[in-house]
């Protein structure tokens, strides 16, 4: 999944590579300036790239990708970790693969734990599953 940055950010590329190259002798003009950061970000054209980049009000989830460094709530336990996996499954949920940085014990019991260090889960857009704990609390919430 690529993530694009938003408009702003991607005109004001358009404007620093202007004046990097007006000292140089070539003045360019904004839309050629436009054109250039897209086909740098490896799309055909502006309107392509300006239809691709991410929207403010955008799904919070946009901003993940393979290799995402995150940070969450995990059966209620705090975790920092990686994404090894994320997938769109339709209906606005997606499949992710998380390897906590650090393994969470997944059990509440004071006589015993469990520890998991990987999981497979699924998440809507703001990065919450839609399955629940007994008590009613989300399995996964990503602070995204």
């Amino acid at each position: 999944m690529t993530t694009y940055l938003t408009i702003d950010e991607l005109k004001a590329q358009a404007k620093r590579l202007r004046q990097a190259m007006e000292p140089r002798g070539t003045a360019i003009s904004h839309s050629a300036a436009l054109e250039l950061v897209a086909q740098q970000h490896g799309v055909r054209d502006w309107n392509t790239l300006s239809a691709l980049a991410t929207k403010p009000n955008a799904d919070p989830i946009a901003a993940l990708s393979v290799g995402s460094h995150v940070r969450g709530r995990y059966l209620n336990q705090p975790f920092t970790g990686k994404v090894l996996a994320l997938a769109e499954t339709g209906g606005g949920l997606h499949k992710i693969t998380i390897h906590f940085d650090e393994p969470v014990d997944v059990v509440t019991f004071e006589s015993f734990s469990a520890f998991r260090q990987r999981i497979n889960a699924q998440i809507d857009t703001n990065g919450v599953s839609p399955r629940k704990t007994s008590n009613g609390q989300p399995h996964l919430v990503l602070d995204i």
